[in-house]
């Protein structure tokens, strides 16, 4: 059974920075991907950031320059360094995974439960 696990959340005021952080733990054979998708109340779930297995990664526009996704693949574990914080960032963040839990079976996504991030004064 595979869980991702989501912390680092909570209170900062705008101009301040949290690093929240997602572990895969179980049956993880393989990762693919982590992403970082966050929803607002009242609004959809967006994708924040992507990394895959080569290290590349990707951004939505309105977090570029101020967020940075990264991973410690010994510990199958996703980073989302988020600096510069806006009151728009403001949200219940979550983990998202695409891996192989054994060596034979195939690609499977896994959500973690969310962290809240609130930017507020």
């Amino acid at each position: 059974q595979v869980q991702l696990v989501e912390s680092g959340g909570g209170l900062e005021q705008p101009g301040g920075s949290l690093r929240l952080s997602c572990a895969a733990s179980g049956s993880v054979f393989s990762i693919y991907s982590m992403s970082w998708y966050r929803q607002a109340p009242g609004k959809q779930r967006e994708l924040v950031a992507v990394i895959i297995s080569s290290g590349g990664t990707n951004y939505a526009e309105s977090v570029k320059g101020r967020f940075t996704i990264s991973r410690d693949n010994a510990k199958n574990t996703v980073y989302l360094q988020m600096s510069s914080l806006k009151p728009e960032d403001t949200a219940v963040y979550y983990c998202n995974a695409n891996l192989r839990s054994s060596v034979t079976g195939p690609l499977m996504i896994y959500w973690g439960q969310g962290t809240q991030v609130t930017v507020s004064s």
